[in-house]
């Protein structure tokens, strides 16, 4: 397993296992694959309505917890200092955990300047051992670093071959604010699985195209944590650590990008609207 060191000295899992999209009934089934199979790294979030399950399978596994890293989010509608507090203690129960590794703030909306005081506060604690951000374009994560008490020390972002986030990168880079992508493979949206440059690099390497591609984001220091319900699938994406990439097979897929979201605008107003219709349409 490769690790990045995040601004304040924690060691994070480079490549670990998101529960997106995971269903109630298969979370806690599919968490005790990927422990099985080697994963640490645990993504969730309250509004994907599963840190429960995820707790259980890490209390049901007999892995110790000082070997995992459990990542969850809090959504919008618990912004605002007490709010977001009282949030992410709520978290901590479902999860059956004294403390989160990982705690970000799941979209750029809404009352997010007093979540994060909540989140630092948590962080002096000892509730969380980071904090950070997710869906935050550069010039937000730049507004928060220069603005806050404690800098950011991940950013979970959409990041694929399609959309490399280049400049944004540069941006994090200067801020030493460590990038995770969500959608490693932007969903396969787009063919990205059927792409003969990808299968070239495949073929050379004996590889699959999603190997090449979690290869490709591990190699520019990239946090990945790519979804599967099928065991065999989490083998595949876990099996990345036995080869590397020439510079050249770099060079093929960076052409690959469109520098656009395969998925939406956090900057698009009737996205922003949606959100708020969303949280809405939840109450």
């Amino acid at each position: 397993m490769n690790y990045v060191t995040l601004e304040n000295g924690v060691k994070m899992p480079q490549l670990g296992y998101g529960v997106y999209q995971v269903t109630k009934e298969e979370c806690e089934r599919c968490v005790l694959d990927a422990l099985k199979v080697g994963y640490r790294l645990f993504d969730t979030a309250q509004s994907y309505f599963n840190e429960e399950e995820v707790g259980n399978a890490i209390v049901k596994s007999g892995v110790s917890r000082e070997e995992i890293f459990l990542t969850s989010k809090v959504w919008i509608d618990h912004y605002g200092y007490e709010e977001c507090r009282k949030s992410v203690l709520e978290s901590l129960r479902k999860l059956k955990t004294d403390y989160i590794d990982l705690m970000l703030l799941h979209q750029p909306f809404s009352d997010y300047y007093g979540a994060y005081r909540a989140l630092e506060d948590l962080y002096d604690e000892g509730k969380i051992k980071a904090i950070g951000i997710s869906n935050f374009y550069p010039d937000r994560m730049v507004d928060l670093a220069s603005f806050t008490r404690i800098k950011p020390m991940i950013n979970q972002i959409e990041i694929h071959p399609y959309y490399q986030q280049v400049l944004s990168k540069e941006w994090h880079d200067k801020y030493g604010v460590q990038l995770e992508a969500w959608a490693p493979f932007g969903e396969g949206r787009g063919n990205m699985f059927e792409l003969s440059e990808l299968k070239e690099i495949g073929d050379k390497y004996g590889k699959t195209v999603a190997q090449v591609i979690l290869r490709w984001h591990l190699q520019r220091g990239i946090v990945v944590i790519p979804k599967s319900t099928h065991l065999e699938r989490m083998k595949e994406n876990f099996n990345v650590f036995d080869f590397e990439l020439a510079q050249e097979d770099m060079d093929v897929i960076s052409k690959l990008d469109k520098n656009e979201s395969s998925f939406f605008s956090h900057q698009d107003p009737s996205i922003v609207e949606w959100f708020g219709k969303l949280i809405e349409e939840r109450k």
